[in-house]
Order: structure tokens, then C-alpha cells, then sequence
């Protein structure tokens, strides 16, 4: 039989990330002691009265289809969260709840691109940005912000992409890939000129929100002017080590979330009747271990750029949240190991693997191919050694 496939799929790209992890695997299963630093996963178990409200809910027999935005009760405790942790407003009619933030993500482009409309994407960007831009038919424009700029794009940048085809902007704080973060100002500053083109909408994907060490975090939905045009993208997965959970939501205007709605009701239907009590455990009950996180994450932060910054070759900048480094690696194209030659950022990263036996995932997967990316999602042992390792193994390079 002959095998054929839609042009919607043929135009889509395979995950660069869940490549490298699946990589990384297979050499696992060879004997050989791997270092993954490529996934972004909290390497912290679930908090235990998060479990109990999962535990719970089976016995009270939670074990049947939910509204396909989610149950009320999870609603409304995302609405006190938005109101107690980020001051806006919201009603349980605005939040709609998913399985994980990424199709969240993707319901909002589905629900709001079209035939060539433009999505403007900052490049760096998270990986599947761009892929669900092109599976909704539109056009991903990228704006691109190196390590000189700590990854954030200007207002002047803003600008110049926007034209009349531009439906959306999607925007990263604390950022997937590098870690960037936008204060109150910088989000202004862009939030002036989006007021300039009233039919832009803001994807603000906010996953990463409470891991961030530069103090409060800063939402494009505080400005009342612009809040109408401003969807919000967040759930459990990274404050609460909650990935497997697959919750996430979305808070917008209603005129989107029925869009959305209308969506998720013909293809998934509410998320897991069970993950959304303990979602619900998460947001409403106490939130000492979202700190304890954090700090522990900022430890590990400063230990990597501290140890990162003694590569020679690698140039460095100070991530300000979200678990990852991202180094520039361009210096060591040219450069090779007998045979082997690093043309590239993924070549980069695939020596680093098999020479090195660390995971990392390589730049031009994010847009940025002159850098790579580290999950520093893991012990202070595993940093240290992961950097002995890419130490020793960028030293062979000439």
C-alpha cells in the first residue's frame, strides 16, 4: 500500500528535544553513564498534599468525563490564584483548562490563525512555536534577540515585524529556552507599541512563572488597556513538578476561550478527571514547596554559570528564571576531534553526547544556532560533574 500523509504533517518538524532525550536513552541502555541535562523537567516529586488530593479524588470516584473546560471548582481556584498571585481579574467563564500548557498553547493558535496570518515569534523561541504556527496554516515571522540583548527582543524590533497579516505575538517570561525574564518596564514598553495595532493578540506563556529570581513577576495582562487582547498560557507542570499531570489552562477573553472550547470539545474533551483535583490542591493549598523550589533552582543556577563561565569558548550570560542555560557555543564551529568536525549546534551537542555523555540540545532547534541549551533540572552533583565532563571534552577540540 502506498504510504501517504498530509501536507499538514509533512511540514512539521520532529521535536529537537524529545530527539535528544530519546538519544540519550538509547546510550543509557548500552551501559553508558549519561548526564541528561536536554529535558526541561523539575527533577522533584509531586508536593505530598498534592498526592493526597489525587488519592482522595479516586476514592470519591472521580473516575468520569469533566466539562470539557474544566471543573468549576478548578476554575475558580485559578481565578483566586490570577486575582491573589497577579492581580487580574477573571471569571470562571474566561479559563479553560487542558491537557498540559502546551495544548493550550496550540488551541489558542488553532483557535486564532488562519491562511497566512503572521505569528511574530522572538527568537530564541521554544521548539514547537513555530510547528504549531505552521499546522495552523499561518506564518511564523521571527525576531531574533542574542546573548548581547539577554535574549529579550526591543520595542523598536516589535515594530518593525508587525505588519498588516500580523494576528498574534507569542511571548515567553521566564523564557524556554534561555531563561530571560521581562520586567513590568520592558513588558510596557512593548504593551505601548501593541496598542499601536489593536488586531494583534498577545500569547503570554507564563509556565515558568514562579520560577524566577529577579522578584515579582510581571504579566502583559496587568495593563487594563491591553488585557482584552491578552491570553494567558500557565498550569502545574514547573511550579508544582506536576509534567505528567498534564494540566494546564488558558485565561483570556470569553469570545477566545468558547473558540477554544468548541475546539478541545471535539478532540480531547476535558483533562483527566483526577489531575484536575490535584491541580486544584495545588493552586488553592500551600505554597511553601513553590518556593523551596525556586531556591533550589536559583542555587543550582548560580553554580552552572559559575561553572559554565570557566569554559574557555563559551560565552555566558545570567538567566534571571526558568531552569536552563544558554550558552554560546559559536567559537567551536571549525573546530574538530580527529575526524569528527563541528559544523553546527547540534553537531555541538551530539559531540557533548557521545563524547562527553552529557545531553544538552542544540541552538538551531530554538532559533539560535550559535548557542545550546542546558536543563540545570538536576542535582548540584550532576551539574558539577556535567561541567568536569564538557570541560574536559571541549578541551580536545582544535
Amino acid at each position: 500500500m502506498e504510504t501517504i500523509l498530509s501536507e499538514r504533517l509533512n511540514r512539521l518538524s520532529p521535536s529537537a528535544t524529545l530527539a535528544m532525550s530519546q538519544r540519550s536513552s538509547e546510550l543509557k541502555a548500552q551501559g553508558i553513564d549519561i548526564i541528561n541535562m536536554s529535558v526541561g523537567e523539575p527533577d522533584f516529586n509531586t508536593p505530598d498534599h498534592i498526592k493526597e488530593a489525587a488519592i482522595q479524588a479516586v476514592r470519591d470516584n472521580y473516575s468520569r468525563y469533566s466539562p470539557v473546560p474544566g471543573y468549576p471548582a478548578l476554575r475558580q481556584a485559578i481565578v483566586d490564584k490570577l486575582k491573589r498571585e497577579n492581580q487580574v481579574d477573571y471569571t470562571p467563564a474566561q479559563i479553560l483548562c487542558s491537557n498540559g500548557a502546551k495544548q493550550s498553547v496550540c488551541n489558542t493558535i488553532m483557535a486564532l490563525i488562519g491562511q497566512g496570518d503572521e505569528v511574530i515569534i522572538p527568537a530564541p523561541y521554544w521548539v514547537s512555536y513555530p510547528q504549531m504556527v505552521l499546522l495552523a496554516d499561518g506564518k511564523p515571522v521571527f525576531v531574533e534577540a542574542g546573548i548581547e540583548q539577554d535574549f529579550k527582543i526591543t520595542p523598536e524590533q516589535l515594530e518593525a515585524a508587525i505588519t498588516p497579516r500580523t494576528r498574534a505575538l507569542i511571548l515567553c517570561s521566564p523564557s524556554n529556552p534561555t531563561g530571560a525574564v521581562y520586567t513590568k518596564a520592558e513588558l510596557e514598553a512593548l504593551k505601548d507599541v501593541l496598542m499601536r495595532h489593536e488586531r494583534v493578540i498577545v500569547i503570554a506563556d507564563e509556565i515558568y512563572e514562579h520560577i524566577n529570581y529577579i522578584g515579582q513577576h510581571a504579566s502583559m495582562a496587568q495593563f487594563p488597556e491591553l488585557k482584552d487582547r491578552v491570553v494567558i498560557i500557565n498550569g502545574v507542570s514547573k511550579a508544582y513538578a506536576m509534567t505528567g499531570w498534564r494540566i494546564g489552562f488558558i485565561a483570556a477573553p470569553e469570545w477566545i476561550v468558547k473558540a477554544c472550547n468548541k475546539l478541545q470539545g471535539q478532540y480531547t474533551s476535558g483533562p483527566c478527571s483526577v489531575s484536575q483535583k490535584a491541580a486544584e490542591a495545588a493552586f488553592a493549598g500551600p505554597q511553601e514547596c513553590v518556593e523551596e523550589m525556586r531556591l533550589a533552582f536559583e542555587r543550582r543556577k548560580n553554580l552552572i554559570v559559575r561553572l559554565a563561565r570557566e569554559i574557555p569558548g563559551l560565552e555566558v550570560n545570567d538567566p534571571q528564571g526558568a531552569f536552563y542555560l544558554f550558552p554560546k557555543c559559536s567559537s567551536f564551529f571549525g573546530k574538530r576531534d580527529g575526524d569528527r568536525v563541528i559544523n553546527t549546534s547540534t553537531d555541538f551537542a551530539m559531540y557533548l553526547l557521545e563524547v562527553g555523555h552529557v545531553a544538552t540540545v542544540g541552538g538551531d532547534a530554538f532559533g539560535s544556532p550559535e548557542c545550546f541549551r542546558m536543563s540545570y533540572a538536576t542535582s548540584d552533583e550532576n551539574i558539577v560533574e556535567a561541567m568536569r565532563r564538557i570541560k574536559e571534552t571541549l578541551a580536545q577540540l582544535n
